[in-house]
């Protein structure tokens, strides 16, 4: 298959620019042998006792920094600290043709030292750990909105809680899991008394899931590294539900690109602490996601490739053209659909 195979035209007034209120009033389109519309509150009817929920815990911090290198403004996104190096931060930066190795890099009364720099992004030297350096951003960073949000309207305070899902609890995501933006306590209460069990794991989602795949070649595309951890009890969690016949239901794509990186050829699940750069796309064998709840995602883009590997690229195209003609709302802060994995 072709990137022009996960393309489609989106009407703009479809991108979904604010969250539904309350979250669990979006709908939700269920996309099985057959679509149905309904409401991300029916999920307690639409899941069985002895399922288990899997949502991703990461949370979204103020990552865009605004600086200045002498005279010139520059705009810096925080990636992610290097493992071997923890004081050194990937970022993305703009204009980073303004930046070279050696410069030095004011916000307010502190440095960052530019020690590499590969197109867009670079490497910065803070001279600070990594619990320092998110603090400095929680008191001048922004929240980093996607850009077609931004490019229809200014960022606001009311983001910096939209933009985080109840399961927030591990900082250091520069994009929210958005799927997860539709839970609420009262939903997953009803979840609980329904029988379906629940659980965590981590993937700090990068900036890379905003980035478009390059070329017509799915082939040629190459991920960018985002950190996970599932603890060894989650896995022994999830092997337990799966062996007494229980589905493991992902809340969203980050929490699928962890459950199958953590997966063993064998279908069984081992602890996992460190990066992926897995790319799910047609072909993917699935071990371990038997259902996912997930947003309507960009055309051309990764996340679109997994959830038409998932459930299969035709009945995914359909659900689209079903959600388009019925007046879903798109993208991060937009509606979902529950999808089945394909046979």
């Amino acid at each position: 298959m072709t990137l022009a195979d996960f393309d489609y035209d989106l009407p703009r007034e479809r991108i979904a620019l604010r969250p539904a209120e309350p979250r669990d009033a979006a709908r939700l389109l269920v996309v099985g042998p057959t679509l149905e519309d309904r409401w991300i509150r029916d999920l307690p009817a639409l899941l069985r006792p002895g399922d288990l929920l899997v949502a991703n815990d990461t949370a979204v911090f103020p990552a865009r920094l605004r600086g200045r290198r002498g005279a010139a403004a520059i705009e810096v996104t925080l990636l992610r600290p290097l493992a071997e190096r923890p004081t050194v931060w990937n970022a993305l930066a703009r204009p980073a043709k303004r930046l070279k190795v050696g410069d030095l890099v004011e916000f307010g009364d502190r440095r960052a030292e530019v020690l590499a720099r590969r197109g867009g992004e670079v490497d910065l030297e803070f001279s600070l750990d990594p619990e320092a350096v998110i603090t400095l951003a929680r008191g001048q960073g922004e929240v980093p909105l996607p850009p077609y949000i931004e490019r229809a309207r200014p960022t606001d305070r009311r983001d910096t809680d939209d933009y985080q899902t109840i399961f927030a609890r591990r900082v250091g995501a520069v994009a929210a899991p958005t799927a997860g933006l539709h839970f609420t306590h009262d939903l997953l209460n009803r979840l609980r008394d329904t029988g379906v069990e629940r659980v965590t794991v981590t993937l700090h989602v990068g900036a890379g899931t905003f980035l478009p795949i390059q070329g017509d070649s799915l082939d040629a595309h190459v991920m960018h590294a985002e950190w996970g951890e599932l603890s060894p009890d989650v896995a022994a969690r999830i092997e337990e539900v799966k062996a007494r016949g229980g589905k493991i239901v992902a809340v969203g794509t980050t929490s699928v690109r962890l459950l199958e990186t953590a997966a063993r050829e064998d279908g069984r699940l081992r602890p996992f602490s460190g990066d992926t750069t897995l790319f799910v796309k047609p072909g993917f064998r699935f071990r371990v996601v038997d259902r996912m709840v997930t947003n309507f995602h960009l055309p051309r883009s990764t996340l679109l490739v997994l959830v038409s590997a998932f459930a299969g690229a035709e009945r995914v195209a359909a659900a689209y053209r079903h959600a388009i003609a019925s007046g879903y709302r798109f993208y991060s802060y937009g509606d979902a659909c529950l999808l089945d994995r394909a046979a």
